[in-house]
């Protein structure tokens, strides 16, 4: 069982590469869908703000993540680094999902992460929109899991 500080490389302060790095593991972690491995990423007194939710510590972020993933069904999700310094990343990204009924969105948002020396996010702020998305209008096609290699990211998709 992994430490509940195990550290997460790479370490900051980050360069293009490790940003990018940090950037398409978090994708990767989230397309996973599973709350208690997505939450290790994080310090164990995270503090988040995620549209207008606000969450301290791995445990709401938890109990979070698996609501999220009830709801947001099929959930399929690309990111992009947009900005990094120290260490703090910038992050662009877009998800599709399907509620309980069949209706498809396509959520829009930024990402603002803050990290410890040890690799581990302490603050992430999120804003996000959700757009109504008819079925044909979808773009992120691939198994549910991580994105291949070969899929388009978001610039390559115009997004």
């Amino acid at each position: 069982m992994n430490n509940p500080e195990t550290p997460r490389p790479p370490f900051p302060p980050f360069s293009a590469e490790t940003a990018a790095q940090k950037v398409r593991a978090a994708e990767d972690g989230w397309n996973s869908r599973n709350p208690e491995q997505v939450a290790l990423a994080y310090t164990i007194d995270s503090q988040w703000r995620n549209r207008d939710v606000f969450l301290q510590g791995r445990p709401a972020i938890i109990r979070f993540l698996a609501d999220k993933w009830a709801t947001e069904q099929d959930y399929r999700l690309i990111k992009a680094l947009w900005a990094f310094t120290d260490n703090q990343i910038a992050v662009r990204f877009a998800y599709e999902w399907h509620n309980s009924l069949g209706d498809w969105f396509r959520a829009y948002g930024n990402e603002n992460w803050q990290f410890a020396d040890n690799g581990l996010m302490q603050k992430r702020y999120a804003s996000i929109n959700d757009l109504p998305l008819a079925e044909h209008q979808r773009l992120f096609h691939w198994p549910l899991g991580r994105r291949p290699d070969h899929h388009p990211g978001l610039t390559e998709l115009g997004l």
